[in-house]
């Protein structure tokens, strides 16, 4: 706990923040970071109560406001669960190497990335299903060719795996798809390098499993099926940010 502590006051005095607002919430980042940290150790495990809010904010030297904000995102990721006049539980452990493969004061940042990407790129499928041309379609299938040859040599991947997302935003034929995804790219990165280093990790079955959800979204854009798009594309973003933070899916 302590170390988590001297994490906190090093992160917060590093921010330099002058706005209360942009302070708080960066400070309830790191916070989080340091109780999902305390978590994936086992230090609180699967099941256990989390100390009272009274000593997580003295034991983090934080207010209760900026405690509550972390433990909101944490109940909202899955990751623990308030049980009215009980306090709060671990429900979720998520995965160990999180912390490895995530950069310092990222991983809250990924799980709102996932909200977002889950929100545009699924849209961007739907209509890529319903306008996509020949050359979108030719663009596609070489994306999905070079994924499939990193699950083949089992190679990384990440840059394979945004052009093939790139490309569905593209086939959208609304530029404002692609400009929005291309203002988050660098946060999308980060979130595709923890997922996809978390995959090799795992068997050859998880990256296989991974792609079958890349081809899921190319047959229903190939298919012109947009609602199949729709929903292949949501289940997939969805799978990655619960293989991260909610442990292996079945």
């Amino acid at each position: 706990m302590e170390t988590a502590k001297r994490h906190i006051r090093a992160s917060s005095a590093k921010q330099g923040v002058s706005e209360k607002t942009g302070r708080d919430r960066t400070l309830s980042d790191r916070v989080y970071e340091s109780i999902l940290g305390m978590i994936v150790s086992g230090e609180i495990p699967v099941g256990a109560k989390l100390p009272t809010e009274h000593a997580l904010s003295d034991q983090l030297e934080v207010s209760r406001p900026v405690l509550r904000q972390a433990l909101k995102q944490l109940r909202e990721d899955g990751v623990i669960v308030s049980r009215q006049g009980s306090g709060s539980f671990v429900q979720q452990r998520p995965e160990g190497a999180v912390l490895d493969f995530a950069p310092v004061g990222s991983i809250a940042d990924i799980q709102r990335t996932f909200e977002f990407r889950t929100a545009i790129e699924s849209e961007a499928a739907y209509l890529a299903a319903l306008r996509r041309s020949d050359e979108d379609m030719h663009r596609l299938s070489v994306a999905l060719a070079e994924l499939d040859r990193c699950v083949h040599d089992g190679s990384l991947g990440v840059d394979e795996d945004e052009e093939f997302h790139r490309a569905v935003c593209a086939a959208s034929d609304n530029q404002y798809f692609v400009a929005a995804r291309t203002s988050m790219k660098r946060n999308i990165l980060t979130g595709m390098n923890l997922t996809r280093n978390l995959s090799l990790t795992k068997p050859q079955d998880r990256l296989e499993m991974v792609q079958k959800e890349h081809h899921a979204i190319f047959n229903a854009i190939e298919q012109r099926n947009a609602g199949a798009s729709r929903a292949a594309m949501r289940a997939h973003v969805d799978n990655a940010r619960r293989r991260v933070f909610e442990g292996p899916l079945i």
